[in-house]
């Protein structure tokens, strides 16, 4: 859930609103000839399905669980499924805790299930809603009792939080910590890390735990009650989920039954009970016993054993697709997300910590439920997508070639470009990973396109080909993409199968493929700067008798601003690989104890800058003597180039910058 390249995890119809609907299309000035339909292809049969039954259901993944821990390097994982208030399959596999051989129990084995929190903040704010304590549509600032600060002259509302399109960049500061009393309240939370604002509300989906703490924090305000409290008294206990809670670490009573969480080997110690803020995002605690009893609630229409947490018309308002850009693809609801398989029209959602990575989606038509929790960082990647995939093309086959179509070369030239996602960070110091994940789309001579970010189970770079205006489809799986086109008919964002985030075209001065190089330049140059003060230092201390070296006639010897900059700036990006590289491998949680390095990094590029400002002008005086052979002139040039690149990198990219921003 805090990994910097890694934000963006989750897989996933109805009417939209107008103003939520992003910019799509335009008239092209001259239009592109109609594309040419490639032959019908011959009709496929779909398999035959496997009956969804327990003896079937148990075999299925009884074979393709405790594989995937093999491959994972997992401990221990949950699961449910139920169809039509049924149960059919509840089985724990693995592990709780290595150390003592605590096998997983599905009844009493309490999973960290991070953001399918969500879904039980917004059914909270539908309670009160319902209760007339709160509309969907005003401006959030109503029930705060501080300010979201104003932006692009339009409000932020729920119904903005809910869907993730109120436009906040991304911060991760004390979002996640083991130490209880390092934990920040709610309120401190939210004032501290309001993030800048990047888009409009309801126009571009950027992904957003801290909307959701917005949400859990007017959830509170509204009820009177803390926000813990108040979901445990109106959806836990009516619905009797006895083994759930929002409290982090958990009351007294449940504290025998958490499963431990396992990093990157489960030969390591365990991570510690993770404590996620804002809590309304990302803090509940559940098993899969009481996650089958929430997901019942849901498929009848609200209600369980005569306890109603909300009304079937609200349910179905929540199920109702708000925000998206193409019915070809699935869409963002009230808090909860779709996705989809075959003809399978799920809608739930995933959740990942460090070590916990949970799936929860529940399918209204068919009244099915699937669950599934596993305790270990191993397990994050690919285990989920695979179960879905694998248990809808095994009870629920589908089989049908898609008609792709022969694009014309003015329309794969279109789309053709280096995209970042729009959950992000643009103004504080991670805006730095925005350079190294971005993704390369190109389309070859026979018209597939390949996102290189974009990969499959087996770590393949994925083949679309065009299935419509704009529509892109994997020529192996069921997976769509579509071009979001602006005023002009310039394409300027991808829109994907998980409708929470969308990737954006990076302008040319951002663009990796661009900056990347010259930055290596830059720094390559200060390094030989280094590597030759090095050697003249060494020769001295060796061979001190040795005559000094005599330069040519002409030849200008680095002055000492130039040194001093080149070890600044080689010292700063030494600093902040190792920095980053511990924050992306989440050695290092992203807490404020973090803020003394980035004050750290603002004071050797603070230095790094000062000194610059000298080699730039030494660079420029240098051409100013005659005398000065072209070589040294030269020298002094390349040096300057370097500084002055790094310094417009370093503030361009937040190194230097507020501390506590991130």
């Amino acid at each position: 859930m805090i990994r910097l390249r890694a934000l963006l995890l989750a897989a996933i119809s109805c009417a939209v609103s107008a103003q939520a609907q992003p910019p799509q299309t335009a008239v092209a000035p001259k239009p592109a000839p109609a594309p040419a339909q490639a032959k019908p292809p011959a009709a496929v049969p779909a398999p035959l399905p496997h009956a969804l039954e327990k003896a079937d259901l148990e075999a299925f993944f009884d074979g393709i669980v405790p594989l995937q821990l093999e491959r994972s390097d997992a401990a221990g994982a949950t699961v449910l499924v139920r169809k039509d208030g049924k149960e059919l399959l509840k089985k724990g596999y693995g592990f709780s805790d290595i150390a003592k051989k605590k096998p997983v129990d599905p009844d009493s084995t309490i999973f960290r299930l991070a953001s399918i929190s969500k879904l039980f903040t917004w059914v909270s704010v539908m309670q009160l809603v319902e209760q007339g304590k709160l509309d969907l549509d005003a401006d959030v600032n109503k029930y705060l009792d501080f300010q979201i600060a104003p932006a692009f002259g339009k409000p932020v509302t729920l119904r903005n939080l809910m869907t993730h399109t109120a436009g906040f960049e991304e911060e991760i500061r004390d979002i996640l910590l083991t130490d209880p009393k390092k934990a920040t309240p709610l309120r401190e939370f939210l004032i501290e890390n309001q993030p800048r604002r990047m888009f409009p509300p309801g126009e571009v989906p950027a992904y957003s735990n801290y909307g959701v703490g917005l949400g859990g924090y007017i959830v509170q305000r509204a009820s009177g009650q803390m926000f813990e409290d108040y979901v445990a008294e109106h959806i836990f206990q009516p619905l009797a989920m006895t083994h759930s809670s929002f409290r982090q670490p958990l009351a007294e009573n449940l504290a025998p039954f958490p499963s431990e969480g396992y990093r990157s080997s489960t030969e390591k110690p365990a991570v510690g009970f993770e404590i996620f803020s804002p809590a309304s995002a990302g803090g509940v605690s559940s098993t899969a016993l009481d996650m089958g009893r929430f997901a019942e609630a849901l498929l009848n229409g609200g209600e369980l054993d005569g306890h109603r947490i909300l009304k079937p018309e609200t349910l179905q308002a929540m199920w109702t697709k708000q925000f998206g850009t193409s019915e070809a693809l699935p869409a963002m609801c009230m808090g909860f997300y779709q996705t989809w398989r075959n003809k399978l029209r799920f809608i739930g959602h995933d959740g990942d910590l460090i070590a916990f990575h949970s799936m929860f989606f529940v399918e209204p038509k068919e009244k099915l439920v699937i669950f599934i929790s596993y305790n270990s960082a191993g397990a994050a990647s690919k285990t989920r997508t695979e179960i879905l995939t694998s248990f809808a093309d095994r009870y629920y086959p589908f089989a049908q070639a898609p008609e792709f179509q022969k694009l014309a070369a003015v329309e794969a030239k279109a789309i053709k470009g280096t995209y970042q996602a729009t959950r992000r960070a643009d103004s504080t110091k991670l805006s730095l990973g925005n350079l190294i994940s971005q993704g390369d789309a190109d389309v070859d001579k026979d018209g597939v396109l390949k996102v290189d970010e974009f990969k499959d189970l087996r770590g393949h770079v994925r083949k679309w080909k065009s299935i419509g205006k704009d529509l892109w489809q994997d020529e192996n799986d069921q997976r769509r993409m579509f071009a979001i086109r602006d005023s002009a008919g310039k394409i300027v964002r991808i829109a994907v199968n998980f409708p929470g985030v969308q990737f954006e075209r990076v302008v040319w001065y951002e663009n990796g493929n661009k900056i990347l190089p010259v930055l290596g330049v830059s720094l390559a140059i200060l390094i030989l700067v280094i590597m030759a003060s090095l050697v003249r230092l060494g020769r001295r201390i060796i061979m001190p008798k040795r005559p000094a070296f005599k330069p040519q006639p002409g030849t200008l010897g680095l002055t000492l601003a130039p040194r001093l900059s080149a070890i600044a700036w080689i010292a700063l990006a030494i600093g902040t690989a190792v920095l980053m590289s511990r924050l992306e491998n989440e050695s290092m949680l992203p807490s404020h104890d973090v803020d003394k390095y980035f004050v750290m990094m603002n004071l050797v590029t603070g230095l790094a800058i000062f000194f610059s400002l000298f080699a730039v002008v030494a660079g420029l005086f240098a051409w100013r003597r005659s005398e000065i052979r072209f070589i040294s002139k030269l020298k002094y040039s390349l040096i300057a180039f370097a500084c002055l690149f790094l310094t417009w990198f370093s503030v361009h990219w937040h190194l230097i910058g507020p501390a506590h921003r991130f």
